[in-house]
């Protein structure tokens, strides 16, 4: 069976589209099944897209939140990236584009937002409902930083992926 939907078309066809904001490329990918979503968690799909720069101002500022705790995610993927030897760690210490004397907000600042993976099927409290994948000079160093959110946008994951 298929569900055709006012902005992402037909469901269970792979969606994919580019954004840019704020200096930034970001795909958007939509992966849903159409027997297992509802319409309404596909326009709330819709609309966490229309609102991204205010998610990502949000995760940016939870991100901001963690520093405080060696153990966290993010700052494990910023030691990671910043503090390895070769060409990734200078490709990422390349990448900070602020200085204000902090290096660990200047990275985080500087991250980009590569890639949101929508999962409409996943509707339900506590459930991955999206995923955003940041990136400290994507294009060279693999490392990525990952914030999971469900549908009422709560914060469910974050995680450094090697």
């Amino acid at each position: 069976m298929s569900m055709e939907h006012d902005y992402f078309g037909l469901v269970g066809d792979y969606w994919s589209e580019r954004f840019q904001y704020a200096d930034q490329d970001v795909e958007v990918v939509l992966d849903a099944d159409a027997d297992l979503v509802s319409t309404a968690a596909l326009d709330a799909a819709a609309t966490l897209i229309g609102e991204l720069e205010l998610v990502d101002d949000e995760l940016r500022t939870l991100f901001v939140g963690q520093l405080d705790s060696s153990a966290s995610p993010v700052v494990r993927f910023l030691r990671a990236v910043l503090d390895g030897e070769g060409d990734e760690a200078d490709a990422a210490a390349d990448a900070i584009t602020r200085d204000s004397g902090d290096r660990d907000i200047d990275a985080l600042r500087s991250l980009s937002l590569v890639r949101v993976d929508l999962r409409p099927d996943a509707d339900r409290d506590g459930e991955t409902f999206a995923e955003f994948e940041y990136g400290l000079a994507p294009e060279d160093v693999d490392a990525r930083l990952v914030a999971t959110i469900d549908i009422g946008r709560e914060i469910v994951d974050v995680r450094h992926d090697a």
